[in-house]
């Protein structure tokens, strides 16, 4: 589609003026896994540590990495030599940012496609308003392609999250249109790029098991009508993937050692700056218990690490009871239970697996192990796909998007990009403010934002006081060198409060919504 372009050509000329931005330890991370795969027989590419920042994505991402390499050695073959630790010459910063900004050509093909399929859907509505904001296409394309989180963690930070993502939303389109085969198999393939999307998987297993597998009379499930054909067609499908992928390893007998870099279980319970979901405000509680404890005398203290660099390293709890990985999988397991019942006994239609997606990746965020809050982008993107079919999911958007972007803003602290992340954050938020506002007839006003209640809306608003506290006022005070973790925490704390709060709410909208269930 013509507006699918046109966004894809303007949000391309920002990723351009990009280039020259800060970048973080994970540009050093994939330009070793550059060197890797280009100078180490693959028999060696999951053992090799020079580096600390050794290889643990799936195989597809390492032979991502391979053909990039091959393209890298034209630019500065330097950068693919394992032993130049930290090398970032000017050569291969353009060559990696332009590989990620060419990359994302697969997220603009899938948004075409996403958006060629709804245009029966959005019947739009014949008026003599020419605002962008009555094209509906326009609209989606914007908060996809123009998405802040995707500008900031791939195209500022560092990461290849843009063509992933591609992948995924194609994957969701094919099961949209019935291509359930193509479904399957386009999904296998991006688990084997970013095992993260395991976070999603359950949704996939059942909504095909249950509409694929099984047939319904009238609307009514039978198990007789299982049929073991299609059964062992989405089998092979997904064995055939992975099999491409992880042979050459099993051939080489290391698929533990690939499985051991995948799933380090050995890191803790938070990364190193907490992703603000229920084991921050659990954290958070413990540091206020051991303040109150420790005045009171009725602890002996704990090492100064905990207090002071809570957020920079491993936490360890001193008041609340540890948390074993086994607890935070019941967690996730039990926060997904509930649309995993829906999507195999209530759901109908594709929407509902849209929903249980976004609702996946919910509880896998707030529950997870080790999460990073980088993957707060595996809930906002998803629920992009929602925001125009109905008023509640645009309003859960609004909330989580504008909380969740927040939350990344400490990846970039230098000060050089202070203001680049808040006037791309304000131009972004202003706009899916209004253009979701001027579909759904709300407006903005004094009292509240659009399509927000009061207390929403008061809390997106202390976003603004938060900022300049973090960022003009801290610095400023004596206290800064003695807790220099407060900045981060409050933001932690504070934005775990508005996601929470949207999980919850879309969970009641998708349960107890009779539109959804009547589909």
């Amino acid at each position: 589609m013509r507006e699918v372009w046109q966004i894809s050509f303007a949000v391309s000329c920002i990723k351009l003026l990009l280039i020259p931005s800060y970048h973080s330890t994970d540009f050093e991370v994939h330009r070793n896994w550059l060197a890797i795969t280009f100078s180490r027989p693959i028999e060696q590419w999951y053992y090799e540590k020079t580096s600390e920042w050794t290889l643990d994505y799936p195989p597809f991402f390492a032979w991502f990495e391979y053909f990039l390499a091959k393209v890298a050695y034209y630019f500065d073959k330097e950068m693919l030599r394992v032993e130049n630790l930290n090398y970032a010459s000017e050569a291969t910063v353009l060559f990696q940012r332009l590989s990620v900004i060419l990359t994302d050509f697969i997220l603009m093909l899938a948004v075409n496609k996403f958006c060629n399929y709804m245009k029966s859907a959005w019947r739009e509505t014949k008026t003599t308003d020419v605002s962008m904001f009555t094209n509906k296409a326009l609209v989606l394309s914007f908060l996809v392609l123009c998405n802040f989180g995707l500008l900031v963690v791939d195209h500022i930070h560092f990461q290849y999250n843009g063509f992933m993502f591609g992948i995924l939303l194609w994957s969701i389109t094919c099961l949209l249109q019935n291509q359930i085969i193509w479904s399957a198999l386009w999904f296998s393939v991006l688990l084997n790029f970013k095992h993260i999307y395991l976070y999603i998987a359950p949704a996939y297993f059942v909504y095909l098991l249950r509409h694929y597998c099984f047939k319904s009379t009238d609307g009514k499930f039978q198990w007789s009508s299982f049929s073991p054909f299609r059964l062992f067609s989405l089998g092979f499908v997904v064995i055939y993937v992975f099999a491409l992928s992880f042979g050459p390893f099993l051939y080489l007998k290391q698929v533990p050692q690939v499985l051991s870099r995948l799933f380090p279980f050995k890191r803790g319970l938070c990364h190193a700056y907490w992703a603000p979901n229920v084991w921050a405000l659990y954290n958070f509680v413990d540091k206020i218990l051991t303040i109150i404890a420790s005045r009171l005398h009725l602890t002996t203290g704990a090492p100064s690490a905990v207090m002071t660099g809570g957020l920079v390293q491993e936490f360890h709890h001193v008041v609340l009871p540890s948390v074993p990985p086994i607890a935070t999988l019941i967690a996730t397991l039990l926060s997904i239970l509930p649309v995993m019942y829906y999507l195999w006994n209530i759901s109908k239609g594709p929407e509902s697996f849209v929903r249980a997606v976004v609702l996946c990746a919910f509880g896998s965020y707030l529950f997870g192990w080790h999460v990073h809050e980088k993957a707060i982008l595996i809930i906002i993107l998803p629920l992009c796909l929602l925001v125009l079919n109905r008023r509640e999911d645009a309003s859960v958007f609004l909330i989580l998007s504008t909380t969740g972007h927040y939350s990344l803003f400490p990846l970039l602290f230098t000060p050089a990009e202070t203001m680049t992340k808040i006037l791309l954050m304000l131009v972004y938020s202003v706009c899916a403010f209004s253009s979701l506002g001027y579909i759904y007839k709300s407006s903005w006003n004094w009292k509240s934002l659009p399509l927000l209640n009061s207390l929403e809306s008061l809390y997106i608003i202390g976003l603004i006081p938060l900022e300049l506290w973090n960022s003009a006022i801290f610095p400023l005070c004596s206290s800064s060198e003695k807790y220099p973790f407060l900045p981060l925490m409050l933001i932690s704390v504070y934005c775990s409060v508005g996601i929470i709060y949207s999980w919850i709410k879309f969970y009641l909208i998708t349960l107890l919504d009779k539109k959804v269930k009547s589909q």
